[in-house]
Order: C-alpha cells, then sequence, then structure tokens
C-alpha cells in the first residue's frame, strides 16, 4: 500500500510541475530620448558645442539614467542635477550604450571625467571631486570636442 501511495505521490508532483500554458512574452517599448533643454559648452568665451539635453533631477531618474536605452545621437545628453555638492558615482548596469560621463562642479565647470565608460559594466566610476552636476554623452564626444578641466557649461531648461 505504501509503494502505491508514493508512486500516486509522484505522479502529482511530476504533473504539478508541468505547465501547459505558454508563457506570455512581455514587451517593452524603446525608451527614446525627449528634449528637454538645451547645453552649451565654453572653453573662455568660445563656444565648443551645443547640445540637446534630457534633465535627470528626481531620485528615480538620477538612478535610472541612461538605462534601457539602444540610441543616443552625438547631439543629445543627459543632464543629471544633484542636490548636494559631493563626490557622486555611476555605473553602467543595464546601459547598453558606450559614454562620456563628465563631472561638472557647482560652479558649472568640468571638474572630471570617465570616458568610455563601457556597457553593462558594474564598476563604480567616481567623479573623484565634489560635484552637482554629471553630463553623459556619447563615447569619443569629450575627445572630439577636445573637452579640458576648467571648461564650462551652460544650461537652460524648455
Amino acid at each position: 500500500m505504501q509503494s502505491g501511495l508514493k508512486f500516486m505521490l509522484m505522479v502529482l508532483l511530476t504533473l504539478a510541475s508541468c505547465k501547459t500554458e505558454n508563457k506570455r512574452e512581455i514587451k517593452t517599448e524603446a525608451i527614446t530620448f525627449t528634449k528637454e533643454g538645451e547645453l552649451s559648452i565654453f572653453r573662455k568665451d568660445s563656444l565648443l558645442t551645443k547640445l540637446d539635453i534630457e534633465i535627470a533631477d528626481t531620485e528615480y531618474e538620477t538612478q535610472t539614467g541612461l538605462m534601457y536605452r539602444e540610441t543616443m545621437l552625438e547631439n543629445q545628453a543627459m543632464l543629471f542635477i544633484f542636490q548636494d555638492v559631493e563626490v557622486h558615482s555611476f555605473y553602467m548596469k543595464n546601459t547598453q550604450i558606450p559614454l562620456d560621463i563628465i563631472y561638472i562642479d557647482d560652479n558649472l565647470q568640468i571638474a572630471s571625467f570617465q570616458k568610455n565608460a563601457q556597457p553593462f559594466d558594474e564598476k563604480g566610476l567616481s567623479s573623484q571631486v565634489p560635484v552637482k552636476y554629471v553630463l553623459e554623452v556619447t563615447a569619443g564626444l569629450s575627445d572630439n570636442l577636445g573637452l579640458s578641466l576648467g571648461d564650462q557649461i551652460e544650461f537652460s531648461k524648455n
């Protein structure tokens, strides 16, 4: 009698573990760029470039950043605006686009760089100095423009 009970229990467990439903495919829409302002980068009195920016200034936006984006044009960027001035660290978790991360102090001057940050890399990329703003652009843009420490930015929101 016990062997019959064991057999029935095994059959029930086998049936319970088999799924007859098809898995539903989860579809997500691509996250696209939303222009929320413009940012200019200067060296002394010379304009180096003008970029369309998306602004991350809420906790959710600053934590998510450019995650899950498939593309970003060279004239587009994301500007992170923090409430505090301190050393900030970024990582590339769930970020599909290689980026240059430009750290900007509270005087709107470039304070440090992390160039060519690689997609999906979870290593922390520190500003190494206290900053209030962070600008993410496509990888290589900071070298193409010849950006350097002390270059100035200004931005406006739409």
